[in-house]
C-alpha cells in the first residue's frame, strides 16, 4: 500500500475524519472544530453519546461511508483505526491522492505540538488513570490538555484544550490505521509515562500473548533516557519488560522495595480513606470515592506522576476528594427501591473480576446482580494462551 501522501500538509484548513464517531476520533475531531477548522466526519453507526457531542460542537456529520462525502475540497483526511483500506471513502481519498493521516499522528500534530506527553498505557485502567492525572493537573492551575477514550464527570467531555505545558494521553495499544498496523502508543514520546497492566487483549488483532508483550516492549524500549516510566509492581510481565529499561523507571504498587506503595486503606462508603508511602515514609493520606483496590493502585500512580511535576499534596488530596470519574466506569445510573443500577465498561475477564471484587468490598454481604454483554473480540474468542496476569 502506497503511503507517499501519508503526511499533514501546510495551511490546513478543511478537515475530513473517516469513523469520526470513535471515541478518539470524536474528541479529536471537537478539538480541531474548537481549534478554527473546519470539520466535517462519516461513520456507518452514530450513536449517542459521541454523535450527540459533535453535534453539539457544530461539526458536519454524514452518515455512511460514501466516495461523494470527499468532494468538498479537504485539504487532510484523518483515517480511524476501524477503516478498512477497502473502505469507499479510503478507496475515493487514495484516488483523489488527497494528504491523509492517522489519529496519533493528528493528535501529535494539532494537540501536542509544544507540550509535554504524559502517556497512561497498559491492559486496564488507562481511561480512569489518565481521567484522574487530568483533573489532579486542572486542579493545581496547571490547565492540562487531554484526550481520553471516556467522558469525564468533572469536564463532561473526553477532550479538553488547556493552555498549559501537559498533555495527557491515553496510550492505547490498538492498532493506529491499515497503512500503519503498529500500536497507538509507538507515536506517543512521554515525558511521563504510566504503565499499569499487561494481559492478552484484543485478540481481533493479536494473535497471542507474545504479540501483546511485543506491542509494549516496543513503546517501553523507545522512551528516553530522560524520560520516566512508572510501573505496577505487582504485575510479572510489566517487571520482565522493565528490567532493563534505558529510561528510568520507579515502581508503585504493594512491594515494599517499591518507591511508591498504597498503605493501609478503609472503607466507609461512599469514601475509601488511603494512605501513600513514598520510600518506605507515610507522605499523604487520601480519600477517593473510587471503588476497589485497583483504582488505588491506579491513584497511587498518578500521584507519583503529580509529585514529579511537583504538584503540591494539598492539590492531589483535593483533586481525589473531588474526582467524579468516568461515564460508564462504575457510573451509578440511578437508585430506586433500595437497588442500585451500575454501568461499567469491563469487558475483559480481570477487569470484570477486579471491578466485581471491588465492589464486593464496598457493598458487603449485600446481593450483586451482574449483567453481561460479551460483545468485545476478547471475550468471544477467549485468550490464546491462559492469561498472563492475574
Amino acid at each position: 500500500m502506497k503511503t507517499d501522501l501519508n503526511f499533514i500538509p501546510e495551511n490546513v484548513r478543511r478537515i475530513y475524519l473517516i469513523a469520526v464517531c470513535g471515541t478518539g476520533m470524536g474528541a479529536l475531531a471537537c478539538m480541531l472544530k474548537e481549534s478554527g477548522y473546519e470539520v466535517s466526519g462519516s461513520d456507518r453507526q452514530m450513536y449517542p453519546p459521541v454523535n450527540l457531542l459533535l453535534k453539539e460542537r457544530g461539526i458536519h456529520l454524514l452518515e455512511g461511508f460514501d466516495p461523494d462525502h470527499l468532494s468538498g475540497g479537504y485539504d487532510l483526511v484523518v483515517v480511524g483505526n476501524a477503516v478498512r483500506s477497502d473502505n469507499p471513502e479510503a478507496v475515493k481519498m487514495r484516488e483523489m491522492r488527497l494528504p491523509f493521516c492517522s489519529m496519533p499522528q493528528a493528535i501529535n500534530h494539532f494537540a501536542g505540538a509544544g507540550r509535554k506527553s504524559l502517556v497512561i498505557t497498559g491492559t486496564h485502567g488507562k481511561t480512569t488513570t489518565s481521567s484522574l492525572l487530568a483533573w489532579i493537573l486542572y486542579c493545581a492551575g496547571l490547565d492540562p490538555t487531554y484526550i481520553i477514550g471516556g467522558i469525564l464527570k468533572n469536564f463532561g467531555s473526553n477532550f479538553r484544550t488547556g493552555s498549559g505545558p501537559y498533555i495527557v494521553l491515553e496510550g492505547d495499544e490498538y492498532d493506529t490505521a491499515y497503512f500503519d498496523k503498529g500500536s497507538k502508543f509507538l507515536h506517543y514520546d512521554p515525558l511521563i509515562a504510566i504503565l499499569t497492566s499487561i494481559e492478552f487483549d484484543h485478540a481481533d488483532i493479536f494473535r497471542s500473548e507474545r504479540d501483546v508483550r511485543n506491542a509494549f516492549e516496543k513503546f517501553i524500549s523507545k522512551m528516553e533516557p530522560s524520560s520516566v516510566l512508572l510501573a505496577y509492581d505487582q504485575d510479572s510481565t510489566v517487571s520482565d519488560l522493565t528490567r532493563n529499561c534505558r529510561c528510568r523507571v520507579d515502581r508503585y504498587g504493594l512491594n515494599p522495595s517499591s518507591p511508591w506503595q498504597l498503605g493501609n486503606y478503609t472503607v466507609a462508603a461512599p469514601w475509601t480513606h488511603f494512605e501513600v508511602n513514598k520510600n518506605g515514609t507515610s507522605w499523604g493520606q487520601f480519600q477517593t470515592r473510587m471503588i476497589g483496590e485497583h483504582n488505588l493502585w491506579n491513584a497511587v500512580s498518578t500521584i507519583a506522576a503529580a509529585d514529579m511535576l511537583d504538584v503540591p499534596v494539598s492539590a492531589i488530596a483535593e483533586a481525589m476528594k473531588t474526582f467524579e470519574g468516568v461515564r460508564r466506569r462504575q457510573d451509578i445510573r440511578g437508585c430506586k427501591n433500595g437497588i442500585t443500577v451500575m454501568d461499567d465498561f469491563a469487558h475483559h475477564p480481570t477487569a470484570i473480576t477486579t471491578t466485581l471484587e471491588g465492589l464486593r468490598a464496598r457493598v458487603g454481604d449485600a446481593r450483586i446482580i451482574a449483567v453481561l454483554e460479551p460483545r468485545s473480540n476478547t471475550m468471544r474468542m477467549g485468550p490464546r494462551s491462559g492469561p498472563m496476569t492475574r
